[in-house]
């Protein structure tokens, strides 16, 4: 049986002059070999202690694998490291970019001789873009298309056309063009005062001597056609009439009185103005081939009579087709004219 003591003399006694110390493998170390034993032997102590190991100054106890791996692993150095200032630079690429060139195959070239040059000019890329194939002189079955100039001045045909049937052309400054003046200032479309007679074509079609020409207008440099007009002379006293479409707007009738026709459908599509009412002009509405030829058309024409002539006008330039449209009219109104007289 214990006493106070022997707790004493054991050393359990906190007061009685014995410290207590924490176990060697719990980091602390008894000096001088105290009562409490030799500290216990770590399960790596095997291990040798590396630079940067915590074991080399204390002999705390680490669980297998706790230690992290070196931050430089162990390899074969392929240089010696800088031990100058300079060294965090990084060193300079060994190609020379300037003096690179591409691969071998991208440098092949021919055996053939290359092209001789010719002075004919390069057909230009095509596109809006110039995203077509250009082509070379020596280009098997190239040549260069040129406009034909006489093409361009003639896009419809109509001065090609007339000199198949024998017409005359002029350019509207002849002698004999210069009652056209007068006509182009009488004619229903109200022309500007720039306007004049030009492209003339004079021949003969459907029993009548007739004259085919433009109203032209001046835009910037140069002249625009507007109107077509198609006219046939005529011999004796003609009344003055005009014979439009209802559709369209009539302006500076100057008094004159509309004639009406027997047949109603004429008179709901055409309208037949004269400055005074007489046989002639009764004629022209009675006469049933002035009406059939009128009511078969689309209503885009007019004939008026002015200056000795009897004329028919259309919008647009002239053509082959409306010219000889042009002449069935004046044919009919012509024939009509002549019954009456």
């Amino acid at each position: 049986m214990s006493s106070p003591r022997d707790r004493d003399r054991d050393g359990f006694d906190d007061g009685a002059g014995g410290q207590w110390q924490e176990p060697a493998h719990l980091g602390g170390d008894t000096p001088g070999g105290g009562e409490s034993g030799p500290a216990a032997p770590r399960p790596d102590s095997d291990r040798p202690a590396e630079p940067g190991d915590e074991r080399t100054g204390s002999q705390a106890w680490q669980p297998p694998g706790w230690d992290l791996p070196a931050v430089e692993p162990e390899r074969p150095a392929t240089s010696p490291p800088p031990s100058t200032p300079q060294a965090s630079v990084p060193p300079a690429t060994t190609r020379d970019e300037a003096a690179w060139q591409p691969p071998g195959a991208d440098q092949r070239q021919s055996d053939a001789p290359p092209p001789e040059q010719t002075d004919r000019p390069r057909r230009g890329l095509g596109g809006l873009f110039g995203g077509g194939r250009s082509r070379s002189g020596d280009d098997a079955g190239y040549r260069d298309v040129q406009p034909d100039p006489a093409v361009a001045a003639d896009p419809y045909g109509t001065q090609l056309w007339a000199q198949q049937f024998g017409w005359v052309p002029s350019d509207g400054t002849a002698p004999e063009d210069e009652p056209l003046t007068a006509l182009v200032r009488s004619a229903p479309v109200r022309p500007g005062k720039e306007d004049q007679a030009s492209r003339v074509l004079r021949g003969r079609g459907n029993g009548l001597d007739l004259v085919a020409f433009d109203i032209v207008s001046p835009v910037g440099r140069g002249f625009v056609s507007t109107h077509a007009i198609t006219a046939a002379p005529v011999l004796g006293a003609v009344p003055a009439f005009r014979l439009s479409p209802a559709r369209m707007w009539r302006h500076g009738t100057g008094g004159m009185l509309q004639i009406p026709s027997p047949d109603p459908e004429f008179d709901r599509r055409w309208v037949l103005l004269a400055a005074e009412d007489g046989p002639q002009v009764r004629r022209i509405a009675e006469d049933p081939v002035v009406r059939q030829s009128l009511l078969g058309s689309d209503d885009g024409d007019e004939v008026w009579s002015a200056a000795g002539f009897v004329a028919a006008i259309r919008p647009d330039a002239n053509r082959p087709q409306l010219i000889e449209h042009h002449a069935r009219l004046l044919a009919a109104v012509v024939g009509a004219l002549a019954a009456a007289a």
